[in-house]
């Protein structure tokens, strides 16, 4: 199953996040490179969301990883959710479904 980590960005996000940008791409790819984080960036023009995609059998790793986001402890989010989503189009779909099934 698929969930997204959704962040609400700080107003000052741009100008913060270089203080605090190692450590969270950091625990970004090593959440990577577990299988965990499928991929993730924010939104531009204007940089006011977020969205991670985590891949797994429950939200624990989003959960997790917001849990212990520098940006997260620092005030660069503001609010964060996690949400599930259901991909059925796609070579990484979780529930393919085919046309005419």
């Amino acid at each position: 199953m698929h969930y997204f980590l959704i962040y609400e960005l700080s107003d000052d996000y741009l100008e913060r996040r270089g203080e605090f940008r190692n450590e969270h791409l950091k625990l970004a790819w090593n959440a990577h490179e577990r299988g965990e984080l499928v991929t993730g960036g924010a939104l531009q023009n204007p940089a006011d969301k977020a969205y991670l995609l985590f891949e797994g059998e429950n939200d624990d790793a989003a959960k997790q990883f917001a849990e212990t986001d520098p940006y997260v402890k620092n005030g660069l989010v503001k609010n964060w959710s996690v949400r599930p989503w259901m991909t059925v189009v796609g070579d990484i779909a979780s529930n393919p479904v085919k046309s005419g099934s």
